[in-house]
């Protein structure tokens, strides 16, 4: 066996040892820089999802705080949900007033735009009727006699959609224990 030594000065790497090292080297530099792309891209949405249920979660608690029944009655008023008050968001003085809400950009209690949050749409659904029950509580307890029971329960659905499509939906529940008797001015059909 003989053992070859290299002459002085001929220390390095050889054409192909160095083309394959570059190879190597950039293949890896593009795996990271992708994944650090991806992860940028991403890092945002658990802000936009928290800033979206802080939303959901005050429109929520706003409408579950107004009261079951409107407070001002009409004497033409024979059910729960009448239609809302004129005048929008700001004069609305019970839970069904709510219903079919939509806001383009959230929106404080009185219906003034808060700034930086234009990008979230908010949509309110109410629903009182047979399907909605909340333990003892249902709205079919309760019966005039005809085809419509009386309502104890509403359900409310707060949705909304953050600016890069995240959705939440929260989902609270608003009861009228009031309504217990078939002849309470309290109790009222849908």
């Amino acid at each position: 066996m003989t053992i070859r030594t290299i002459p002085a000065g001929r220390h390095g790497f050889s054409l192909i040892e160095l083309i394959v090292a570059i190879v190597i080297i950039g293949t890896a530099v593009i795996g990271i820089m992708s994944v650090m792309n991806f992860l940028a891209a991403r890092s945002a949405d658990p802000a936009i999802q928290e800033q979206a249920l802080l939303i959901g979660e005050a429109y929520l608690e706003e409408i579950l705080l107004k009261p079951f029944l409107d407070p001002t009655p009409k004497p033409e008023v024979t059910n729960v949900c009448p239609p809302p008050e004129a005048g929008g968001r700001s004069v609305y003085d019970n839970v069904c007033d709510y219903n079919g809400l939509v806001n383009v950009g959230a929106r404080d209690q009185f219906n003034t735009p808060i700034s930086g949050l234009e990008g979230y749409t908010i949509s309110v659904t109410v629903t009182g009727d047979a399907t909605v029950t909340l333990g003892p509580a249902t709205n079919q307890i309760v019966n005039d006699g005809g085809s419509n029971p009386f309502v104890r329960v509403l359900r409310v659905d707060v949705r909304v959609q953050g600016p890069l499509g995240q959705n939440v939906t929260l989902t609270g529940y608003r009861t009228n224990f009031n309504c217990n008797v078939s002849k309470d001015k309290a109790c009222l059909p849908l």
